[in-house]
């Protein structure tokens, strides 16, 4: 039985229906039912249910986007950051292997290399470079707070999207702006993300630290001219001329945008599709919100 926390949220809602179309036995844990933002509440929960596997996907991510983490950094600090260390603590003394999502937004822009960040690159955008975001900032602390712990894999999620509409879900977010800002990127396929993070423990592949990202990267222009192809969306996009415009009149706080390396996770056979053919497969398969 694998114990989820956080399936109430957008990530922890595919989570949820993955183990249930896998015929893998869970239990999405309900804060009302046990706080495990409490360490001996966690481990007493632990140690009575024996989960084989614990996977994390809680944090807090802002609504509607980061820039609601500028407003409330407590709550964001406690998601992010302490949480992480509070199931770490749990789970060493109950004995049970977990795996924590993480983001790949601790970075920005190329690499250093033209496959991007790889795991071992020190990350560039959080607190401790002065240059991002509070919601990197607090992603990068927690992931500094799992540094050298045993029994955990760190999955680094990034700009996630799918084939059903969804506010939380990238293409949406294209589609829905009203001016777009031009970058490049990784991202992530959800469905293929939480299949490939629970491959990571079902498959025993090696603990750590992994980029689960669709290999390749994509600029904001090239998956609208994808959206406008696939007929989903016949809009009018526009653009910002500048991030300085688009820092000046839309956005709170600095953005990360960034290509990681996910030849690591392909390396134990956990490929994920290019991530071209991954945003057109899931335009053609596009559902509106029921």
């Amino acid at each position: 039985m694998i114990y989820l926390l956080g399936g109430s949220g957008y990530v922890g809602h595919a989570y949820q229906a993955f183990l249930k179309r896998k015929g893998l036995p869970f239990r999405s844990l309900r804060r009302s039912e046990v706080d495990y933002t409490s360490p001996s509440a966690l481990r007493a929960a632990l140690e009575r249910d024996r989960p084989e596997f614990l996977v994390n996907a809680a944090g807090y991510t802002g609504k509607p986007n980061v820039d609601a983490c500028e407003l409330h950094k407590a709550e964001c600090l406690l998601g992010n950051a302490v949480l992480p260390g509070i199931v770490a603590q749990a789970c060493e003394e109950a004995g049970v292997p977990w795996g924590h999502v993480s983001s790949g937004c601790i970075y920005s822009g190329g690499g250093p290399r033209p496959t991007g960040f790889k795991e071992t690159d020190a990350p560039n955008f959080t607190f401790r470079t002065d240059n991002c975001s509070f919601y990197s900032g607090s992603k990068g602390l927690g992931e500094e707070v799992l540094s050298g712990k045993p029994g955990v894999f760190i999955w680094r999620l990034r700009i996630p999207f799918e084939s059903v509409d969804n506010p939380r879900n990238y293409l949406t977010k294209l589609m829905r702006y009203s001016t777009l800002l031009e970058a490049t990127n990784s991202i992530s396929e959800l469905d293929e993300f939480v299949e490939a993070t629970i491959g990571c423990w079902t498959r025993r592949v090696p603990f750590g630290t992994y980029n689960v990202t669709n290999p390749g990267k994509v600029t904001t222009r090239e998956v609208v001219e994808l959206i406008r192809r696939s007929g989903v969306c016949n809009k009018e996009f526009s653009f910002f001329a500048s991030e300085a415009e688009f820092m000046g009149t839309a956005a709170k706080t600095p953005r990360s945008n960034c290509v990681m390396d996910s030849s690591k996770l392909a390396g134990v056979g956990l490929s994920l599709t290019p991530v071209h053919d991954a945003v057109e497969r899931d335009l053609k398969a596009w559902k509106k919100a029921a």
